[in-house]
């Protein structure tokens, strides 16, 4: 379903020009020919002249697209990751109780990457240590910082509610001093640290008795009456 929504948006991009038309036709082509190799073995298993053969394209044109197979899976999951950070905003709308928000905001990522976890716990890797250069790297950055941000504002709107504010959507405007949103941003970098350990879990074979979406939800919940603790207002003499 990713590649074939992925591969619809390609197709559906206006072209610029022939020669433009012509490279957004291998782009589709490399993405959905990686898309199905990665579908069907772990991360190791798959071989860069596989994919360019599948694609009918040559194996220098496919490192024009992208410069390495780390990257050519970076380029399939940040479409597996954008579909579940949809899917938990989706989930999130409407919930007032910031903890159950922010559950919601996250855990689709985590059932997404339950399909392949081997390729998820690398692609979390290939997040974390690919060159700073590549771009689907900083795509992929841009997603988790986006979803940050999304975990930050929840978390502020709960520290600081508005009259009448809901899980609906932004309430009116209200001043929130500075050292609440940064507490808000690093908790939610906290979150986003709590689901990289749990999809690496799998992997890498520590706490193979722990479900990992009741530690996710534990973990988060206890990272947020933490973050709403340190911003409570003092009791009135």
């Amino acid at each position: 379903m990713i590649a074939t929504a992925a591969a619809n948006e390609l197709r559906t991009t206006p072209p610029t020009g022939r020669r433009q038309r012509a490279m957004r036709e291998k782009e589709k082509r490399i993405f959905e020919a990686a898309s199905t190799l990665f579908d069907q073995r772990d991360f190791q298993h798959v071989v860069t002249q596989e994919i360019s053969e599948r694609a009918d394209v040559a194996v220098g044109t496919l490192f024009r697209y992208a410069a390495s197979k780390g990257e050519l899976l970076l380029m399939v999951y940040n479409e597996h990751l954008r579909e579940a950070v949809a899917a938990g905003e989706r989930a999130s709308t409407g919930i007032d109780d910031p903890a159950d928000a922010v559950v919601a905001l996250v855990a689709p990522i985590l059932v997404e990457s339950s399909k392949h976890a081997q390729n998820a716990a690398a692609y979390q890797r290939e997040l974390l240590f690919g060159s700073p250069e590549e771009k689907y790297r900083i795509e992929g950055l841009a997603l988790v910082e986006g979803l940050e941000a999304r975990i930050a504002e929840r978390l502020v709107a709960a520290a600081s509610p508005a009259p009448g504010a809901s899980g609906t959507g932004p309430g009116p405007a209200v001043e929130v001093p500075d050292a609440v949103g940064q507490d808000a941003s690093r908790a939610a970098r906290s979150v986003f640290a709590v689901l990289h350990l749990l999809l690496a879990q799998a992997s890498t074979g520590v706490h193979p008795s722990r479900d990992a979406s009741v530690e996710l939800d534990a973990q988060v919940r206890q990272i947020v009456r933490g973050f709403l603790a340190t911003v409570a207002p003092a009791p009135t003499p």
